[in-house]
């Protein structure tokens, strides 16, 4: 009975110590991010962006403001009324950007969950394996990479037809080689590690390797490309959109709203002016958060 007490004791205070160790590592981590001003700002406007998303329908009206026509008021320059001005449509473009905000971040991280998903378990299984199984899958994503994301989108939207479910997918697929390539180096410099070599000796599936050990250990990278892999994401959202292959009208979003205003670009620039902004501050804010978390993240770093 003693013996299964001390047992339990050690048990608990191992438990103690991994949890003070992650814990510890999250603070390092948040100590050094803090360090980095342009980081903390971008991830301000990110929260920022995120509260504006969630919370669109309290601040303007889907039905009756957003998509509502009326030709009377349109292209009306910035005024107390409006205070982004109206579109080609009378319709209130500080209301359209709200909504687009929910647009182009759910595109954007639901998007970039497929490629980190498919892609981290592919670079996983490669980089695990090696040999013939990893000359495989490696050789597929050298063929996906032969063709720039935004084409290999292109034709993806093309196949499937235009719709918002359609966009995440292909632009989540024309990210899959990017994560999985990022994964497979971290799992080769992890999977001869002395914890792999512990799991594998009490007798742990590969499976359970993978996601239990190799998987966790190699997230400091994946973290930084899925934070810029946002930014991309959106950016390719709004390109498509903005060429007639991504969200259509008259749902809201940056790259449609640039493509209907370019038309008014001399009389009404404000049209294309405010979503032009908003794509460069959400953009631009997702870029330093992920050129911090690269440095906070980094070992070689502490």
């Amino acid at each position: 009975m003693e013996n299964v007490e001390i047992g339990k004791d050690l048990l608990s205070k191992e438990e103690i110590i991994k949890k003070y160790k992650k814990r510890s590592q999250f603070w390092e981590v948040w100590r050094r991010l803090r360090k980095n001003k342009l980081a903390i700002i971008g991830l301000i406007i990110i929260i920022l962006l995120a509260i504006v998303a969630i919370g669109a329908d309290f601040i303007a009206d889907y039905d009756t403001i957003v998509i509502k026509q009326n030709i009377k008021g349109r292209l009306q320059p910035p005024s107390s009324e409006h205070i982004f001005g109206t579109d080609e449509y009378g319709r209130d473009i500080f209301a359209r950007l709200v909504h687009g905000t929910r647009v182009s971040l759910t595109v954007g991280l639901i998007s970039v969950s497929i490629a980190l998903i498919i892609g981290g378990f592919l670079g996983a299984i490669a980089g695990y394996y090696g040999n013939k199984i990893d000359n495989v899958i490696m050789r597929v994503m050298d063929i996906f990479l032969a063709v720039p994301n935004i084409l290999l989108a292109i034709a993806i939207v093309s196949a499937l037809g235009t719709s918002i479910i359609n966009l995440m997918i292909a632009v989540g697929i024309s990210s899959i080689p990017s994560y999985a390539r990022i994964v497979r180096a971290s799992v080769l410099s992890i999977k001869d590690q002395e914890f792999v070599e512990a799991a594998r000796a009490i007798g742990s599936k590969d499976i359970t390797i993978i996601i239990s050990h190799i998987i966790p250990n190699s997230l400091a990278p994946v973290i930084v490309q899925a934070t810029l892999g946002v930014a991309n994401a959106i950016l390719s959202t709004a390109a498509m959109s903005f060429i007639g292959l991504g969200i259509q009208p008259p749902a809201p979003e940056w790259g449609a709203m640039l493509s209907g205003g370019r038309t008014f670009l001399r009389d009404a620039s404000h049209i294309t002016i405010f979503p032009g902004i908003a794509i460069m501050i959400t953009i631009l804010s997702l870029n330093m958060l992920g050129d911090g978390l690269r440095d906070a993240l980094d070992p070689k770093l502490k």
